[in-house]
């Protein structure tokens, strides 16, 4: 990995910066599309690269299970296996920890998983998950981490996050040993739950281990705990790591998220939200998401059904420029996989814009206006989400400064919600 800091927010602590790897060259500040079964659902790896994306994710744990290391070693890799010629990072499964924690039983070992396919045992040790990693031939692999929901508290997020110490240091062994680490990037993640003390000591930790890490990821979070708890944690962690590594905020994918989480410093997210919502009719715009699933005409959404608009008319995207109309998308959406495919294409877009925007407005010295312009389009008509406030004056931007705007408590997502959705 090549990794240079371009440019740096004369306010926040946002930056641009270059990371070249073995497949190319991408710019950070980032969001990377989900692609968990090696295809991001409905679109071509081509369809995926002439949008501009230069990083998406794939999944250690499903890629392990399906099609399985023996069919991607005789691909050649998970990028010839997909046909993908641009970047891919791999999660390690340690997330699987958590989603698919019924199927799952943790040991200093590693994680011993019942497979949801077919009923068998499978040990996941972080030997195995680099050596997975190896197969799959990620541009940027992670360490095996012990995962804990986020709502977790007691003595096992003390036990998780210096677990995650100990397997990190069993990533690095087995990486080094590999001769790969010329081509494969590892990372490590902070873990601590939500107890500021305990993400101290990861921090000191991994720190430590500065040398033979590539980058830095800060995990555990995205799981429901309260939004002015996650911001202050993201900071923590963002101010305490090196400045001269990548770091990767995992599982955010909303757009105000990911803006805070650049401001407060970080580099990389991703998230299945576009992708997913997508598949369930709703668009995502500056203005705010659009529930285009709606299927009856006497309620509020009926709006869509008429229109003759496309989603957003400055929108780049295939979908946009073609001038798809929101009634054709709203008449298809839910019955054909054409509805879907469209909207996942302009939501990958539309996510690209955001922090493509945000990497032109760092550059050109503007980062705070662009913060202002775009929270005030997207929450002016309903009101600031007050964590999104309080997180972005802790690095000097004020969105309230010159507006009249009420505070929303909670997470202030925006949504316009089908009767049926």
């Amino acid at each position: 990995m090549q990794f240079e800091v371009i440019a740096r927010c004369h306010t926040t602590r946002a930056r641009v910066c270059r990371m070249k790897l073995a497949h190319g060259v991408t710019m950070l500040p980032t969001f990377m599309p989900v692609a968990t079964q090696a295809a991001i659902k409905g679109l071509t790896p081509q369809q995926v690269e002439l949008l501009g994306i230069t990083l998406i994710l794939n999944n250690t744990y499903h890629l392990n299970l399906r099609p399985g290391i023996k069919v991607l070693d005789e691909a050649g890799g998970a990028h010839k296996f997909q046909g993908w010629n641009r970047n891919i990072l791999t999660d390690s499964g340690g997330f699987q920890l958590v989603s698919l924690s019924k199927f799952t039983n943790i040991t200093e070992d590693g994680a011993l998983f019942v497979s949801p396919f077919n009923g068998e045992p499978t040990m996941l040790t972080p030997e195995e998950s680099i050596s997975i990693q190896h197969s799959i031939g990620a541009d940027i692999i992670m360490q095996l981490d012990d995962v804990v929901s986020s709502l977790t508290v007691g003595p096992r997020v003390g036990e998780a996050m210096h677990r995650s110490i100990r397997w990190l240091d069993r990533c690095i062994k087995q990486h080094e040993q590999s001769g790969r680490k010329d081509k494969q990037n590892l990372f490590a993640i902070v873990q601590g739950g939500l107890d500021p003390a305990l993400r101290d000591l990861c921090l000191d930790a991994m720190i430590e281990r500065k040398d033979q890490v590539a980058g830095y990821a800060i995990g555990g979070l995205s799981g429901g705990e309260e939004k002015d708890v996650f911001w202050k944690i993201i900071k923590q962690c963002a101010d305490r790591l090196p400045s001269d590594r990548p770091r990767y905020s995992m599982g955010v994918g909303f757009a105000e998220d990911l803006l805070v989480c650049v401001a407060l410093g970080v580099d990389m997210a991703d998230c299945v939200f576009p992708t997913r919502t997508a598949r369930f009719g709703v668009a995502l715009t500056f203005k705010g998401p659009l529930n285009l699933s709606a299927p009856i005409f006497a309620n509020k959404l009926g709006k869509h059904t008429k229109s003759m608009e496309p989603i957003d008319k400055n929108c780049p995207c295939p979908t946009c420029a073609s001038g798809m109309s929101r009634a054709v998308l709203h008449h298809i959406v839910t019955i054909e996989t054409a509805g879907a495919h469209a909207l996942t294409i302009h939501n990958l877009v539309f996510q690209a814009q955001v922090m493509g925007g945000a990497r032109d407005a760092i550059l050109e010295g503007r980062f705070p206006e662009y913060l202002r312009s775009f929270f005030f389009n997207y929450f002016g008509d309903t009101g600031y989400p007050e964590w999104c406030v309080n997180a972005l004056r802790s690095v000097g931007v004020d969105l309230m400064q010159g507006v009249d705007i009420p505070l929303l408590q909670g997470s202030g997502v925006k949504w316009e919600y089908s009767d049926a959705a």
